[in-house]
């Protein structure tokens, strides 16, 4: 296998699975498409940017020896397409886990937990200012959260216990794929930008850039819907 389509192989094989599963009668995800591709946009230009001036500082960068080298806005086309990839895999994780258990909503105690990890979140943000990936993840994530909730009339459908419980699901693939690309390494990280702390390989930080990104995804996704 010609190593430069690594990272591209990684997302194909994710993607595989909950594809073909959105055809499963009783998820009937692919009827839901319409919802999801808008709801992806807005997410994906912001992550998109984020990442380009993240190279450009030098807080992460890739190993061209596992992308095709094809670049758009100097940032490989793969890490581009993960933007649209990894949540199209996680809102499909979330949906099945509201189908087949509709009971994870309107239960108590979610939007509690989403407050107190979000003030959490920002203190921590702001004490660890000097770690760029650290402080604008976790400011990042604690910003979006006390959006949601302060403006909540307008993002009702959003339900926090379902999204966090689903989350916790979603962890076990998303730590997975991050897991290769990390370890491999596709993704090259500056340690001096991050906490140190692994999982791993995986920086204890991408824990709290994919929340945001899932979040992002299925509060939008659920107000379209």
């Amino acid at each position: 296998m010609n190593p430069h389509y690594t990272y591209f192989l990684i997302l194909a094989c994710s993607l595989a699975g909950p594809l073909l599963l959105s055809f499963d009668k009783k998820v009937a995800f692919y009827k839901k498409w319409k919802y999801l591709l808008p709801a992806m946009l807005i997410p994906a230009m912001l992550y998109i940017a984020w990442d380009i001036y993240f190279v450009s500082r030098g807080v992460w960068g890739f190993n061209e020896n596992y992308v095709t080298g094809i670049k758009l806005f100097n940032i490989p086309l793969e890490e581009i397409l993960f933007f649209f990839v990894v949540p199209y895999c996680c809102v499909f994780i979330y949906e099945c886990i509201c189908v087949y258990f509709p009971g994870v909503k309107n239960k108590k105690g979610g939007r509690t937990i989403l407050l107190g990890l979000a003030i959490i979140l920002l203190t921590l943000g702001l004490y660890f200012y000097g770690k760029h990936y650290t402080s604008w993840t976790f400011c990042f994530t604690a910003v979006f959260i006390a959006f949601v909730f302060l403006l909540r009339k307008y993002w009702g459908s959003f339900d926090a216990t379902a999204f966090l419980i689903s989350y916790v699901i979603i962890l076990i693939p998303f730590l997975v794929v991050n897991g290769f690309l990390t370890a491999i390494p596709v993704v090259l990280y500056n340690n001096a930008e991050n906490l140190g702390w692994r999982i791993y390989t995986i920086p204890f930080e991408d824990v709290f850039y994919g929340m945001l990104l899932v979040m992002m995804n299925i509060v939008i996704y659920e107000k379209l819907k």
